[in-house]
């Protein structure tokens, strides 16, 4: 999903030269049994508290060959929030926070990314939570792209990518700015699998 390169068809019509058209990208299935969405969010200026969501769904296009990243669309389900202490989850489902039984999902679309590198780059698109819509820039790397070991043996993408919100602009402003941090910290670990 990253280094990907969205600067061939300006190449081509920089120097006039005619390329046979190719093929579409390829669909990929992230893997909900390999994927990790996760947070970190500071706590009274003492230390962050580390949270993830179990409940995730996600495809998107893309070339391996060109390295071209097409539609990317990603839910959370908001309802699936675990920090590891259960009345904290419960206080993060509700208004103050997430307002999970008002906005059961948390989605992520973009349309393209920007390559740093061959195996870096970001992925800029609209994060939506609590039903506030942002625009949000993750910076991506491809970790690994391989015929499964195992399993199913299909070819796998291996991905890793952060992201940095503020909670405030989603609408969530509880306890700010002393008691829980504004800044949320994003960790993204998945695989995706090779669809068609």
């Amino acid at each position: 999903m990253t280094g990907l390169r969205l600067t061939a068809l300006g190449t081509t019509l920089a120097f006039g030269v005619a390329h046979p058209v190719q093929a579409e990208p390829a669909t990929w299935q992230i893997d909900p049994e390999h994927a990790v969405v996760a947070f970190t969010i500071m706590h009274a200026g003492y230390a962050k508290v580390l949270g993830r969501f179990s409940q995730i769904e996600g495809s998107f296009t893309y070339d391996p060959e060109t390295q071209d990243l097409g539609k990317v669309t990603a839910t959370i389900g908001t309802p699936s929030v675990d920090t590891d202490h259960e009345q904290r989850d419960t206080h993060v489902r509700s208004p103050d926070f997430l307002d999970a039984e008002a906005h059961p999902m948390i989605t992520f679309t973009a349309e393209g990314g920007t390559p740093i590198s061959d195996t870096a780059g970001t992925v800029s698109g609209d994060l939506t939570i609590r039903g506030v819509t942002q625009p949000v820039t993750l910076d991506v790397t491809l970790n690994k792209r391989a015929d499964y070991p195992c399993c199913h043996g299909k070819e796998t993408l291996g991905i890793s990518a952060t992201a940095e919100i503020l909670r405030s602009a989603f609408g969530s402003t509880y306890a700010l700015p002393d008691f829980v941090g504004d800044s949320v910290n994003i960790i993204l670990e998945f695989e995706a699998i090779r669809a068609d």
